[in-house]
């Protein structure tokens, strides 16, 4: 292997390129009109554009991916994650070229890339499987046969899915067929197959994965588990490895099972077996029971946590792999050393369902004590066209505990600026009481929201005294002034909190006397420059305290217009289901969204009356666009 492309984008892209630049092979970007000056291109030997921005006319077409391999004289491509890294048409295709595909074989693609197919195959290999429906008869009245014979509550799963589309629970048989409908419709469009399976909904799950790692000499060995319980919308958030809490023996049982799935297909290269494990199912030693979920026949998002406890670079083992060599290490030499934490930071707002947000990153500063893998850069563009993340916060440290104090750590000194993230809400979940004790399932987000979103909590006064210890980024700024213990006392002055509450303070070799009591700054709140004042950042809450009174400033909290339903992103209306003169109660469906190849349900906010209906199903709308306007019960809509 002298030339490798990779047929991707963004941080993964930049991930193999390092590598492979380590082992001496030349390394080609591909890339599309929108990614003209992504950090991947700059980063490639060369780069090879490949269409227009949209997914489906560049990263998505494999006769673009292989041309770009002929013209530059590539011998073997990884396909990274996403896109066409589990298509087994381009993997064949690329083999036929005569080129090495950085991954497993067609066949095994073939075989893992359905769920349905892959738990027959893992229930004859004697692998715990999940009970539920998996069959080719697709009609209405069947499905909803089945669904009657496992009973409710169900999960609707798209065979073809991941990463949480053409995924949904029903907890009743009066929601089945809306369900369904929603599910199929989603998982067509993500994956151009609405086939579905119906599974038993175990209701306190955890999401327990084991990497594996085949060769083609019949060597398959696992490198121990990571758990991926920290969900939203069926989309992990935060990963760690080892899985918290697991017995020694559940460990060793897991490991067996995931190489047993390895072996039953012929596995090569790098893959991940995920398992469930039903938290209140348990067997006789007291483990929770599991069941084989599915197989991502690829390099996981998540591996830098497996990298940092084995000490291995997954991305080597897979070049090593495709070029025909032994594994690395047999399964006696692989060791696992203490305990690593990744928080994926995305462009998207968690106060708002976790809704995208677009834009230019005018500020982009990563906080220090992290490995921190991304793909874009300050400047650089969040699109509609690709999945939002900005870069992926990974630390790594002898226990649990110190490692996710250094991930809150870091991400309360990242800074970001130019589009909403869920930078905070990483590090309120990262410094919870309750993850921190390694009580985990998938419903810790839903269980704990009252406490995981932004909340009106004052400053406590030991932050309040480190913004006013703390420099602004210029000499003039609000606080020029910065406090030193060997310093001389200044003068009286003030801080604002955003909401007019007024702090007074002065500095002198004793600490902070702020409001007239003495306070020492805390040491763990990252201070960051703001315009016009400063953010204080600790344990995820987040303070702003400014130079001046923001009621003299004209700061006004006024948000939008009580009852306008606008377009939280771009996106097409697939469906509206109101009319001007409908009465609606709040919770009620008003419209369907579809943006990023998700459906975004838009419900009423209050009972009320629609007063105008500004949009029509079928549509592309803008962000921000009006589409409908409610005015509450007891009000009347005006002529």
């Amino acid at each position: 292997m002298k030339k490798l492309l990779i047929a991707n984008r963004g941080e993964i892209a930049c991930r193999i390129i390092r590598t492979a630049r380590r082992m001496g092979i030349a390394t080609v970007a591909v890339y599309s009109e929108a990614d003209a000056h992504a950090p991947h291109v700059a980063a490639a030997d060369e780069a090879v554009l490949i269409g227009p921005a949209p997914a489906r006319e560049s990263y998505l077409l494999p006769e673009k991916i292989l041309d770009a391999a002929r013209t530059t004289g590539a011998d073997a491509i990884h396909p990274g994650y996403g896109f066409l890294s589990e298509n087994a048409d381009f993997a064949e295709a690329v083999r036929k070229a005569g080129l090495v595909f950085v991954g497993p074989s067609d066949q095994a693609i073939r075989v893992m890339g359905l769920k349905d197919s892959a738990k027959t195959k893992m229930k004859a290999a004697g692998v715990p499987v999940t009970p539920g429906y998996m069959g080719d008869d697709q009609s209405l009245p069947r499905l909803e046969r089945m669904a009657e014979m496992i009973g409710y509550p169900l999960l609707i799963k798209a065979v073809a899915g991941g990463g949480g589309k053409g995924m949904r629970p029903v907890n009743a048989k009066a929601e089945f067929t809306e369900a369904l409908l929603a599910a199929k419709r989603e998982a067509a469009a993500a994956f151009g197959n609405d086939g579905v399976m119906l599974e038993k909904l175990i209701a306190r799950p955890r999401h327990v994965e084991v990497q594996i790692f085949g060769d083609r000499h019949g060597n398959v060995v696992h490198l121990f588990e990571r758990d991926c319980s920290l969900q939203r919308r069926h989309q992990k958030v935060i990963e760690e490895a080892p899985a918290p809490g697991l017995s020694d023996e559940l460990r060793h049982v897991l490991g067996i099972a995931a190489v047993t799935a390895g072996h039953a297909i012929g596995y090569e290269n790098a893959g991940t077996v995920e398992f469930i494990l039903d938290m209140d199912d348990r067997d006789e030693n007291g483990d929770p029971k599991f069941y084989f979920m599915e197989m991502n026949t690829r390099l996981q998002v998540e591996h830098p946590v497996t990298e940092a406890i084995t000490g291995q670079d997954l991305v080597e083992w897979q070049i090593r792999v495709a070029r025909g060599e032994m594994l690395p290490l047999m399964q006696d030499a692989i060791e696992c050393h203490g305990h690593a934490v990744e928080a994926r930071l995305y462009a998207e707002n968690p106060d708002k369902g976790f809704l995208p947000s677009t834009g230019t990153l005018s500020r982009l500063v990563f906080g220090d004590g992290a490995r921190i893998d991304t793909g874009v850069q300050q400047g650089g563009e969040v699109t509609v066209h690709y999945d939002p993340m900005i870069a992926k916060v990974i630390t790594h440290a002898p226990t649990r505990e110190e490692a996710l104090a250094r991930l809150v750590a870091a991400l309360d000194r990242t800074q970001v600026e130019g589009v909403t993230t869920n930078r905070g809400f990483l590090a309120r979940l990262a410094a919870h009481p309750a993850f921190i004790a390694g009580e985990v399932d998938t419903g810790f987000i839903a269980t704990h929201e009252a406490s995981l979103f932004e909340t009106e909590a004052p400053p406590p006064a030991v932050v309040a005294a480190a913004a006013a210890a703390r420099p602004a980024a210029s000499p003039e700024g609000p606080f020029a002034r910065p406090f030193r213990l060997n310093l001389p006392p200044v003068s009286p002055a003030a801080l604002w909190a955003e909401d007019g509450t007024e702090y007074r303070y002065a500095a002198g070799p004793a600490g902070i006397r702020l409001d007239g009591e003495l306070q020492m700054p805390s040491r763990q709140a990252a201070i960051v420059p703001i315009e016009g004042g400063v953010e204080a950042r600790l344990k995820g809450q987040t303070w702003r305290f400014l130079a001046e009174n923001p009621a003299w400033a004209g700061h006004s909290a006024a948000g939008p217009s009580d009852g306008q339903i606008v377009a939280p992103m771009p996106g097409k209306l697939i469906g509206l289901f109101v009319k001007a003169g409908d009465s609606v109660r709040a919770g009620d469906r008003l419209a369907v969204l579809e943006a990023m190849k998700m459906e975004h349900r838009l419900t009423a906010p209050f009972d009320g009356t629609v007063e105008l209906v500004s949009a029509t199903a079928g549509t592309q709308v803008a962000e921000g666009a009006l589409l409908v306007t409610l005015v509450h019960a007891e009000q009347e809509p005006r002529p």
